[in-house]
């Protein structure tokens, strides 16, 4: 008698303003071998189109955020229900081949102590991994495989278990750095984190910049996450490091004077819940080549 296929619950953001990337990405999705799916699809803001038969939707009356409308997935799909795994899918973003999420599952199979499993992600027509994809510090080398701290949240394999216990995405977040809050919490709860790059999904190589907003949310994100997820004694130095780099990068005057804009909105609060990380995590962290202060 064949065992029965792992549960993963599939969630999907939508604007609708990708009608032929998410077309392809939802065909990529379905065409999954040896994985029990289930699918919903997320409109922030809009009533999600051109969406699959068979496949559930949620409306949201406005557009929330990414992070807030990964949270509204899982839980959709949620409950007693729930399947084992939570798989967030960014909507122009294409599973290669029929067994990639099964691949995943194994893989996590094979490390029962991964929280969370990131597969690596590269252009279709490149086949570029983005340094801002690669989890870790010395990201020259997209191909090497171990223990990560942090995640490129846009295509992630999330165990259910840890995602509820860890509280799920900062909502509040809206865009940005929502991967590093969540990694940090599922680190403090003696978990890891675990790339896998020889499982490869595309994604075409876009500038984060694009986003309106960007350097603002950027700045006012990362002070949340500092107030939010360190040791106090933590706090500044992650900030002054961060502070001087950001400002070494960013090279016009504009971009930074929106990026000093979010951070004095970073500042005057709004992070939410405080709940730091044990000096312990900090230690872990440390060891596992990055400590929370870059």
């Amino acid at each position: 008698m064949p065992s029965p296929k792992t549960a993963v619950d599939v969630v999907v953001l939508t604007m609708n303003d990708r009608p032929e990337a998410f077309s392809q990405a939802m065909e990529s999705l379905l065409a999954q071998r040896d994985v029990d799916l289930r699918v919903v699809v997320v409109g922030n803001g809009v009533v999600p189109a051109r969406v699959p038969a068979g496949v559930r939707t949620v409306t949201l009356p406005v557009n929330e955020g990414i992070p807030q409308g990964r949270n509204v997935g899982a839980d959709a799909l949620g409950g007693a229900g729930g399947g084992e795994f939570v798989f967030f899918f960014d909507n122009d973003a294409v599973l290669p081949t029929p067994d990639t999420l099964a691949r995943l599952v194994a893989e996590a199979r094979r490390h029962p102590e991964a929280a969370y499993i990131q597969p690596r992600i590269a252009d279709p027509d490149t086949g570029v991994t983005l340094r801002r994809w690669v989890p870790r510090l010395r990201a020259g080398d997209a191909g090497r495989r171990g223990t990560i701290t942090v995640m490129a949240e846009g295509v992630v394999l999330v165990r259910r278990a840890d995602y509820e216990r860890a509280g799920g995405w900062p909502g509040h977040f809206f865009l940005f750095h929502e991967g590093v809050d969540l990694s940090w919490r599922l680190w403090d709860l003696g978990r890891t984190g675990w790339y896998a790059p020889d499982i490869v999904i595309h994604h075409p190589a876009t500038d984060p910049a694009r986003h309106a907003g960007y350097y603002r949310l950027v700045a006012r994100n990362r002070v949340w996450l500092a107030f939010r997820r360190l040791p106090a004694p933590l706090i500044p130095v992650y900030l002054a490091t961060w502070a001087v780099l950001s400002v070494t990068r960013i090279r016009s005057r504009a971009h930074l004077a929106v990026w000093f804009a979010g951070l004095r909105e970073g500042l005057r609060g709004g992070h939410g819940q405080r709940r730091p990380m044990s000096w312990r995590t900090v230690l872990r962290l440390t060891r596992a080549g990055r400590p929370p202060i870059v």
